[in-house]
């Protein structure tokens, strides 16, 4: 089950819609849903998770943390709204694109995907691209 929560102002509308983008995500990269939720957040609120659980005093767009067991994937995905919105001015991109790639950042996290050398990030854009085309995409 993919589920969204707000911590924010910042709130989906259409939510059946991406649940059924990020449930096609998972399953392309030949995992099943477990138990998925997106919080979507100030950049205070993810400062403090970043503060309490990584022991990193920065701002981030993203923080997950992985549950999954086996093929079943699940976890809790944290988004920074603020972060984002920086994010998209910054790179001259929409901001629904630049959320997309986020919340596709955190699913490939969660199945496998690093982004900690410059091979891992890469490889880790080119899988966002791919991923945030299946949007449009009837399943």
């Amino acid at each position: 089950m993919i589920e969204f929560h707000f911590k924010s102002e910042f709130v989906i509308h259409n939510k059946s819609e991406y649940a059924d983008w990020i449930n096609r995500v998972i399953v392309s990269e030949g995992f099943v849903v477990g138990q998925i939720d997106y919080i979507f957040c100030t950049d205070d609120y993810l400062l403090e998770l970043n503060q309490e659980y990584l022991n990193h005093d920065t701002f981030t767009d993203i923080i997950t943390f992985d549950y999954k067991d086996g093929k079943t994937l699940s976890g809790d995905i944290f988004i920074s709204t603020d972060r984002v919105q920086e994010n998209a001015v910054k790179f001259d991109v929409e901001f629904l694109n630049e959320l997309r790639r986020v919340m596709s950042h955190g699913i490939l996290h969660l199945v496998g995907f690093g982004d900690k050398t410059k091979e891992e990030k890469l490889i880790m854009r080119e899988k966002e691209e791919e991923k945030i085309k299946m949007f449009h995409v009837e399943p």
